[in-house]
């Protein structure tokens, strides 16, 4: 059983939301990031990135002037605060897959039972870095993306919603076309919150150190005796199964090791069978198929039976397959956080970033996975085990500014 509510959004008006949302920090180069701050008024990156920030300041004078920037804003009537709490429906589309989901308040508790699942690893340097500037900026603007199990109700819910005038309609300048509508209705706000409490579980798709900030956040504001229970849930984009998409993420690596591409196809022979593909480029079509690109020559990899255990979670997943067999044992790339030998591309980019990269020198292998599966994701998170870094790469991305839920009154 899932809690979850509506709220009141802060957000922009509707003929400034395509202005002010963005895309994460960290997915701009400088050169971007400058020419958005420098041809963009209303972009969100002045509030997350004030100009005084870009300053020598400590964390909490940084969270400070975020939030001194926000409330500027609020001011300025950039952002308004909804009359009414609301489920917000938002809808993608990006290269004809749309992705259509709630954005909502969902409880901390859940989180910290269990009942929101995950499957990656998080620093807790990073947990306590989110958690301050979560307690000195009092706002989320960048929802958790959850994963629920697909329902029929929802599905009508959204197809009927879609027939109507979006609140906010645009494309950003990356091909995405955004649509989001406010629901405020009584029985819509009650189908809603009624079918996730039919769900047994979420899982995390995106937004692991936020999750794990959020529960930090509110057991550290309910010792201080803080009152109201804004605290006590956190934003987040509930999406249905069906609708989400899971690209590959492969890997380049430096090799070296001094091996030749002889002695590395002996060494892999222990263990796979090897299929020559030439120059073909070369997709694995299926689980444990990969692929290896090395010297302008594709190879096809199947790991041979007992090379590892198909009842283990972790174990049978390619990407622990690649670890296990090839990283570590040939180019003892042991701890893929840490080494800059290993190096990861979406797939969502294509194997040709893969082949230019090794072509031009600068690295030596491609591998080239096919693509973990929902199902897969839910074994691990069920199990209470971790993904292998860098082994999904998840769409949608998204927005930060959009909609935005204040953690205090």
């Amino acid at each position: 059983m899932i809690t979850i509510r509506p709220f009141r959004a802060s957000r922009p008006p509707r003929d400034k939301a395509y202005l002010v949302a963005t895309r994460s920090y960290h997915s701009y180069t400088d050169e971007e990031l400058d020419d958005k701050l420098s041809n963009n008024p209303f972009t969100f990156m002045h509030v997350i990135n004030p100009a005084t920030v870009r300053k020598m300041v400590s964390s909490k004078e940084k969270f400070d002037l975020v939030k001194s920037a926000y409330l500027d804003w609020c001011e300025e009537g950039i952002f308004h605060k909804d009359k009414e709490a609301a489920y917000y429906l938002y809808s993608q589309v990006k290269d004809g897959n749309e992705y259509i989901g709630i954005i909502a308040a969902v409880s901390v508790n859940d989180y910290v039972e269990g009942r929101i699942k995950k499957h990656e690893n998080t620093l807790s340097v990073r947990e306590e870095m989110f958690t301050d500037y979560l307690e000195h900026t009092t706002f989320n603007a960048e929802p958790v993306l959850l994963v629920y199990q697909d329902s029929f109700k929802l599905n009508q819910l959204f197809a009927r919603y879609e027939e109507l005038r979006a609140e906010y309609e645009f494309t950003s300048t990356d091909k995405v076309y955004h649509r989001l509508w406010p629901i405020t209705e009584a029985n819509d706000c009650a189908v809603i919150t009624a079918a996730f409490k039919d769900q047994e579980a979420l899982y995390i798709a995106d937004g692991h150190h936020r999750s794990a900030s959020s529960a930090l956040l509110a057991n550290r504001l309910d010792e201080r005796g803080v009152e109201g229970d804004l605290h006590q849930y956190f934003m987040a984009f509930l999406i249905g199964e069906e609708q989400m998409k899971i690209y590959d993420f492969n890997r380049l690596v430096i090799n070296d090791s001094g091996k030749s591409k002889e002695q590395i196809l002996r060494e892999l022979n222990r263990v796979f069978h090897i299929e020559p593909k030439g120059n073909e480029t070369f997709h694995p079509q299926k689980l444990h198929e990969m692929g290896m690109y090395i010297q302008g020559e594709w190879f096809k990899l199947s790991p041979k039976m007992g090379s590892f255990d198909p009842s283990d979670a972790v174990g049978h997943l390619d990407a622990e397959i690649l670890s296990r067999n090839i990283l570590a044992p040939i180019f003892n790339i042991a701890d893929l956080k840490s080494d800059d030998r290993v190096d990861f591309v979406p797939g969502v980019h294509g194997l040709e970033k893969l082949e230019q990269a090794v072509d031009s020198g600068a690295y030596h292998l491609a591998f080239s996975l096919f693509p973990v599966s929902m199902e897969q994701i839910k074994e691990v998170s069920d199990k209470g085990k971790i993904m292998p870094p860098k082994s999904t790469y998840i769409e949608p991305k998204l927005r930060s500014g959009l909609v935005i839920y204040e953690l205090m009154e």
